[in-house]
């Protein structure tokens, strides 16, 4: 079903076309929860902070990708919502051509880096081999993750939230099937874990793709539109590369902080791990949100319709604010038993450690809920660029008190996990100040009407 969210009912129609964006992104936390639940558990704590941090370091790397789809998807829209199918077809080509040389420079440089990798994230001596062997297995899914990415920003660009959910479905259930049979019937280690995820990636990529080029032949590009077109191109590169940014300086970000991590040794990692997943899950609903409202915002932004886009912004405003205090409430109250899915009863040091991460951060998830907003509002109107500014004052706040906070010998560690809702709340700040002057000052250039 595709939506045309230009019509019909604010919150109705967001939240329809925005739940199965959700569920997918569920999903692929899920497979990415069964693979440290099962390595945790199978493999034991040295191969739970092994997998965890190569999970900061992909998520820093397909971050680029993820941008640079996430942009395209925003030009894709906004074309749609004018009904300008020929410029769509063009930005197809050149957007999928360029993201595509930018996969396949990502994964020769991944392999090529890797002992440098290695040495930047301080990754301990008894965790450094099998993070090694973890990552030369999943470097080669990058090229899966821009194809699945690419035509999934694309359906969702047209209104199509259910076709995305489906082929993440179908992987994550191979990728846990996969799982358990690659460590506990083939004890292949964490390498079959990083099998498991790559096999399952290349289903979603290559079969989502299939379907676009099947189920769409209004999408099917034609000889003419296999060409460069220089003002088409320069849009493109204005929206993907400074969403790129964006997306690629909040991981950095994440990634800088997963060294600091390492340097307090396995136990915080593995503590970390298994935190940055249940968090992830936590809040993965309202990054979807976000996305879905971006797509929202950037259909009415090309049908000119300023009115509806400001009534939008309140109704999600309060809907993400709603569900952020559920989830919070959730967290911290389970937090010990969320912990002990991941970690055995021997490991207290590492379960304590990590409710204390838990329950330090998780009561602020409003804040990053809001900031997932911004984030999909400024890229729709054409202002990616303040995404980035607000990225850059989030992490670079989160980085800076991390380091210093965690050198006060009263809060160690937890000096890092105190950073990040500030972190978020000094952005969110800043986003509504440029909202509420964009409003104000600038009514032709942001398209909100008073």
């Amino acid at each position: 079903m595709n939506y045309d969210l230009t019509e019909g009912n604010i919150v109705s129609k967001l939240l329809k076309f925005a739940f199965p964006i959700m569920v997918g992104n569920m999903l692929q936390q899920l497979y990415n929860v069964a693979d440290t639940l099962i390595v945790g558990k199978y493999l034991g704590q040295d191969a739970l902070a092994a997998v965890g941090s190569s999970y900061t370091l992909m998520v820093f790397i397909t971050s680029i990708l993820l941008g640079l789809c996430m942009g395209s998807g925003a030009f894709f829209s906004m074309q749609f919502g004018s009904r300008n199918y020929g410029r769509l077809k063009k930005g197809l080509f050149l957007s999928f051509l360029l993201i595509g040389k930018i996969a396949l420079l990502l994964t020769v440089l991944a392999y090529g880096c890797l002992s440098q990798i290695l040495a930047f994230l301080h990754v301990p001596g008894e965790v450094a081999p099998l993070m090694k062997e973890y990552l030369l297995w999943i470097f080669a899914g990058i090229l899966a993750v821009f194809l699945y990415n690419f035509a999934a920003n694309l359906l969702r660009a047209i209104g199509n939230s259910i076709v995305p959910l489906f082929f993440l479905g179908i992987s994550s259930i191979l990728n846990i099937f996969l799982d358990l049979l690659f460590i506990c019937r083939f004890h292949w280690g964490v390498g079959g874990a990083a099998a498991a995820t790559v096999l399952s990636q290349y289903l979603a990529g290559g079969g989502i793709l299939y379907y676009c080029l099947r189920h769409y032949p209004e999408l099917r590009l034609q000889k003419e539109h296999c060409r460069l077109d220089l003002q088409i191109f320069r849009e493109l590169a204005g929206l993907s590369s400074l969403t790129c940014l964006q997306q690629s300086v909040m991981n950095f970000g994440i990634l800088m902080v997963q060294g600091l991590v390492n340097s307090f040794g396995s136990v915080v990692m593995a503590a970390f791990a298994a935190g940055v997943k249940i968090d992830s899950f936590a809040y993965a609903p309202v990054q979807d949100f976000g996305n879905a409202f971006s797509t929202y915002v950037a259909q009415n932004y090309g049908a000119g319709k300023t009115e509806r886009i400001r009534k939008g912004m309140k109704d999600a405003t309060l809907a993400s604010l709603l569900f952020c205090l559920a989830v919070s409430a959730l967290v911290f109250v389970f937090a010990r038993n969320l912990m002990g899915l991941f970690l055995e009863e021997g490991n207290q040091e590492a379960v304590s450690i990590g409710i204390r991460y838990l329950r330090l951060e998780g009561t602020f998830y409003f804040g990053i809920g809001l900031l997932f907003l911004f984030y999909g509002y400024f890229r729709a109107i054409h202002q990616p660029g303040v995404s980035v500014v607000l990225t850059v004052i989030s992490l670079g706040t989160r980085v800076a008190l991390a380091y210093g906070l965690s050198a006060v010998p009263a809060l160690g560690v937890n000096g890092i996990w105190i950073s990040v809702p500030i972190g978020w709340g000094l952005a969110d700040l800043a986003g509504a100040c440029y909202y509420f002057h964009g409003r104000k000052k600038l009514g032709r250039r942001f398209p909100i009407a008073d």
